[in-house]
């Protein structure tokens, strides 16, 4: 999950020896920068994969100095994806105009250009005419042809996360976020959802909306963060962004869903319909309807991919966020949909849910 803004506060020393050297010969070969080792840092607030900072430094002028973005790596994450390929599709999107320019990188990470455009807030995801914005470029995005094999990753993934989750966790973990029935659910969803209407594309995985910039003049969408992207259902994906409308990241208690805010029926046809009319071509009723039904049922995918990761990381990840009981919301939602989405398709669980997350 990706980073959003936060107050000053000069952090330099997190950021490490190597990649201080590359932002003094970056910043030296300005001619408005005042000092090439006066840097400015700035915590990037809500990053729960990464740490990420602004740089800027003094200028001459007085006016807005040079800026850009270090990203360092979180210890661990590494279960999560591989960041050899999460480093050469950012280079792809780099190359090929889609999100910030790689200005750098060292061993723990990489300094990327400043993107002057204002990351979303939680509300904006609502907005019907950002909504639209989205709903275009995410179409774009889903289109792009990347390096790579072209095969759906969700389910492998899935069922790696579920192993390193179960070996991670202690037994009353296991128990208490039931494991074992997940075990039994992934191969569920597995062949209920891989219907003939599935439809594969280049996927973000994690569009949330710290992970979306708008540059207000031009009314032009940036995708950014590239760490989960790859070749997937694009049902998933757009389960996935509705979703997220459930969170806000820039609360006291970040960790908490609150899924009354989920989008209803006629705001998920209108963002469908808008995606799939994006191209060109008039999708018909049906198209949309079917496109809405699946995503709908790819929500439940949505909720194990990021219950299980929030298990992962709170034994991975050192970032100050409720990792646990982001996790037990993500599955209560999960068991809360299933039998509205999947009906009596084989044997849930009988699990008692409580009333301490926002549903």
């Amino acid at each position: 999950m990706g980073a959003m803004e936060n107050a000053i506060v000069n952090r330099e020393d997190r950021i490490p020896a190597e990649a201080r050297e590359i932002l003094q010969s970056l910043a030296s070969q300005w001619d408005d920068v005042v000092d090439s080792k006066a840097l400015q840092v700035i915590p990037l607030k809500g990053a729960m994969t990464n740490e990420v900072f602004e740089i800027k430094w003094p200028s001459r002028t007085g006016e807005l100095s040079h800026k850009v973005v270090v990203r360092i790596y979180g210890e661990g994450v590494e279960v999560f994806f591989d960041r050899d390929n999460e480093i050469r599709t950012f280079e792809h999107m780099s190359k090929n105009g889609q999100g910030p320019r790689l200005l750098g990188r060292f061993p723990n990470g990489r300094i990327e250009a400043f993107i002057h455009a204002r990351t979303l807030s939680a509300c904006d995801l609502r907005d019907p005419d950002t909504s639209a914005l989205i709903a275009s470029k995410l179409k774009e995005f889903h289109e792009l042809d990347m390096p790579g094999p072209k095969v759906v990753t969700l389910w492998d993934r899935l069922r790696n996360w579920l192993s390193t989750a179960k070996r991670l966790c202690t037994p009353e973990e296991a128990n208490s976020f039931q494991l074992d029935s997940i075990e039994n659910e992934i191969p569920l969803l597995e062949r209920e959802l891989s219907g003939p209407h599935q439809r594969m594309g280049f996927c973000h995985n994690d569009l949330q909306y710290g992970n979306i910039m708008l540059e207000e003049k031009s009314k032009s969408i940036t995708i950014i963060d590239y760490e989960y992207a790859s070749y997937n259902a694009v049902q998933f994906d757009i389960a996935n962004h509705f979703c997220e409308m459930a969170a806000d990241y820039h609360t006291d208690t970040p960790h908490i869903l609150d899924y009354s805010k989920y989008p209803g029926l006629e705001e998920r046809r209108r963002f469908v319909c808008l995606y799939l009319s994006s191209s060109g071509n008039q999708p018909t009723h049906s198209e949309v309807e079917q496109l809405v039904q699946d995503v709908e049922n790819y929500t439940l995918a949505s909720h194990l991919f990021w219950g299980l990761w929030g298990i992962i990381s709170e034994h991975v990840n050192e970032i100050d966020f409720d990792y646990m009981e982001y996790a037990r919301q993500r599955f209560q939602q999960y068991w809360i949909s299933r039998p509205k989405l999947l009906g009596s398709v084989g044997s849930p669980p009988d699990i008692v849910t409580d009333g301490n997350c926002a549903v």
